[in-house]
């Protein structure tokens, strides 16, 4: 079992779709607190139906976004400041919830991939969250 990451920093909407097909990914979770985008494509209701109309499923889980200021440490290239903002936040129980719901998504028979948008997954709060839940499944990590 493999859990797909993906950013949409440099790509275009059809690129990421393309690349979510051909991955087999059936599941898209969006873990952007806010689900908007200054770029064409990704806000939340036309990503949604795009997914949509390629056959693949999308779900927002907003509990499992960085908030504002690990955000704002990211921005400003301050990686470790916003995975400890992260961690921290992970901590809360609307976080634990949502991702108790992600890894059991994750653990179906569906193909699932966590979307955010900065391109390096090394950098990105995303693989915080995959790794955690590919140690409770034992999955693999797969960054698209």
């Amino acid at each position: 079992m493999k859990l797909a990451t993906i950013g949409y920093e440099r790509e275009t909407q059809p690129a990421v779709i393309q690349k979510l097909k051909d991955a087999g990914v059936e599941l898209l979770i969006d873990v952007r607190a806010v689900a908007s985008s200054r770029r064409a494509g990704f806000s939340k209701t036309l990503l949604s139906a795009s997914l949509n109309e390629a056959g693949i499923g999308y779900l927002h889980l907003r509990q499992l976004g960085t908030p504002k200021p690990g955000r704002d440490a990211a921005r400003k290239g301050r990686i470790a400041e916003m995975h400890a903002i992260f961690h921290d936040h992970m901590a809360e129980p609307g976080a634990q919830l949502e991702l108790a719901k992600a890894t059991e998504l994750v653990r179906g028979d569906k193909k699932v991939a966590l979307l955010c948008y900065e391109a390096d997954a090394a950098g990105c709060h995303r693989t915080i969250l995959a790794k955690e839940i590919c140690a409770a499944l034992g999955c693999e990590i797969e960054n698209l």
